[in-house]
């Protein structure tokens, strides 16, 4: 499902306007896109926790070469989903 589909549920679902759907779908992209940006934690209920996690620095071996790297530490951004969400796929299944 991409951006169109969702808003075009969104639409359906809500009886709204395109762009009021559309307004208010970059709304809302945008705070998370904000929060994750500052390093804080989005949780959307009933579907899961978005959070920007850092990783360590390591060495890591050039099978080949055998020469050691350092691989900087850097930021991801990781998806937990839901007890709810977890619950409603088995159940799917």
């Amino acid at each position: 499902m991409n951006t169109k589909e969702i808003q075009l549920e969104l639409k359906n679902r809500l009886g709204l306007g395109e762009k009021e759907v559309a307004a208010m779908f970059d709304a809302a992209v945008g705070a998370m896109t904000k929060e994750l940006l500052d390093g804080n934690s989005v949780a959307l209920q009933g579907f899961g926790l978005l959070e920007v996690r850092k990783k360590e620095e390591r060495i890591s071996v050039n099978p080949s070469t055998k020469q050691r790297m350092l691989i900087p530490p850097k930021l991801s951004l990781a998806f937990k989903p839901s007890v709810t969400l977890k619950d409603k796929y088995k159940e799917f299944k």
